[in-house]
């Protein structure tokens, strides 16, 4: 596999350091979807790992029994064969059901857990943490539980990232920054540039760069997520235009839900 084997929260934050030209960075959105392999499941994380380096964005939600568990969605309705809300099941009902793939199909693939999720990660890859249902207190400790820093929470105020810093400040956060004001109040909060990413929208626009410029001056690598925009293009030739057209811009990092796609889109450019 194409592992990030990162041993040490310096040198996770060495890895997301801007450094003036940094080798473009790839995240698979819920994993990266494809055929046969369903969102949020550690096979699709492996089946990523085997055709290009990449972190994911995962979706950690409430069982009945507050257990955490990844499902992007509230119900389980569109990404597994069962019915409902997640969180009107314990844990132990949701092994009955079986996880779909991109096109609808049932995999073999059981609903994992978070904590399954984190541990495995450990010298392969970088999880990077939504915010859904969970609470910041039961997410932060979980996250010490499993003893594994090397991990990224997404926060969506300056609020939520100091809450999580004051726990534990070795950890990374994407941080939504999609104005300088907002990256001020991060700022202001306390949490070092050197612990952030910048979220900076679904798209390329001009208007990015006097953000790219900011968050660059202080070493601060900015993303952006391909999964509501170039994703949805219909024909693979344009997404590839746009996947590479993105890193040219001078974004650092794409999220998307086709992170191979990604890989061989600038890969082929070189």
């Amino acid at each position: 596999m194409h592992t990030l084997n990162i041993k040490s929260t310096k040198e996770l934050k060495e890895f997301f350091r801007y450094k003036g030209k940094n080798t473009p960075v790839i995240s698979g959105h819920r994993g990266g979807m494809v055929k046969g392999f369903p969102e949020n499941s550690i096979e699709t994380f492996e089946n990523t790992l085997r055709h290009t380096p990449a972190f994911y964005e995962i979706d950690p939600r409430l069982t009945k029994d507050s257990v955490v568990v990844l499902m992007h969605d509230a119900t389980l309705d569109r990404t597994t064969n069962g019915k409902g809300k997640v969180s009107d099941y314990t844990y132990a009902e949701l092994q009955q059901f079986r996880l779909r793939d991109p096109e609808g199909h049932v995999t073999d693939y059981k609903i994992p857990t978070l904590k399954e999720a984190i541990l495995w990660s450990r010298g392969k890859t970088v999880l990077n943490l939504d915010r859904k249902d969970v609470p910041p207190e039961m997410t932060a400790k979980i996250l010490t539980e499993c003893k594994n820093d090397i991990i990224m929470i997404t926060v969506h105020t300056a609020e939520q990232a100091k809450f999580y810093h004051d726990y534990n400040p070795n950890w990374m956060f994407s941080v939504l920054v999609k104005t300088e004001e907002a990256f001020a109040e991060y700022v202001a909060a306390g949490i070092p540039y050197s612990n952030m990413m910048a979220y900076i929208g679904p798209e390329n626009k001009p208007e990015n760069k006097i953000l790219l410029d900011m968050l660059h001056a202080k070493g601060v690598m900015a993303m952006i997520s391909a999964a509501p925009t170039y994703d949805k293009l219909p024909n693979a030739a344009e997404r590839a235009e746009n996947y590479r057209e993105t890193f040219a811009q001078g974004v650092d990092v794409l999220e998307s839900d086709l992170p191979i796609e990604v890989s061989e889109a600038i890969n082929d450019r070189r």
